[in-house]
């Protein structure tokens, strides 16, 4: 009997053949990396070769977009790692108490709006990136206000959840914009 061949695959594109070589044994802090930055590296790879079309949403009345949910993955690195752990008194870049669903909102199809978000989420990754790098142990500390008191462990396993759960709406929204789909 043949098996039939299977809908999904590996989503293919630049750097994708790489983003889930980290390592499955050995330190803790770089497994967690890696883990986070194969997440990361998914966002940016399903939403790649897209320009306008990153601002199309899921279905009405929903605001879930491509360009959408890398504004607010921005917002969520900017907060969990500039913010909150490196106590830093910033706003977030597309979000705020007046405009809550700016992230989603602003997500149009403007090609500045779209070189904007994708340069706050460069800078946020990088930032992050650079944070947990020089964090002496995973048990450094910040305050949050909903969270109360996190660590770089909490953050790095919330932001591996996050990215993981709008990673599957990427899915999702890439498929229908364009049909190409995989993991």
């Amino acid at each position: 009997m043949k098996i039939p061949d299977r809908r999904i695959e590996l989503f293919t594109g630049t750097g994708s053949e790489h983003r889930f070589s980290g390592p499955a044994t050995g330190d803790e802090r770089d497994m967690l990396v890696a883990v986070l930055h194969a997440q990361r590296a998914t966002l940016r790879l399903k939403c790649s070769g897209l320009e306008s079309e990153l601002a199309l949403r899921s279905v009405s009345p929903s605001s879930l977009s491509l360009l959408g949910l890398v504004r607010h993955l921005a917002d969520v690195e900017r907060r969990w790692f500039r913010a909150v752990l490196a106590g830093h008194d910033v706003e977030l870049c597309f979000s705020s108490t007046n405009v809550p669903e700016g992230d989603f909102d602003g997500a149009v199809p403007d090609p500045e709006v779209v070189a904007a978000s994708w340069a706050a989420w460069h800078a946020e990754v990088a930032f992050a990136e650079a944070f947990v790098a020089e964090a002496s142990h995973l048990d450094v500390e910040g305050h949050d206000a909903w969270r109360g008191t996190v660590s770089l462990r909490w953050v790095l396993i919330h932001m591996i959840e996050e990215y993981a759960r709008h990673n599957g709406h990427a899915d999702l929204i890439r498929e229908r914009i364009d049909g190409a789909v995989g993991v």
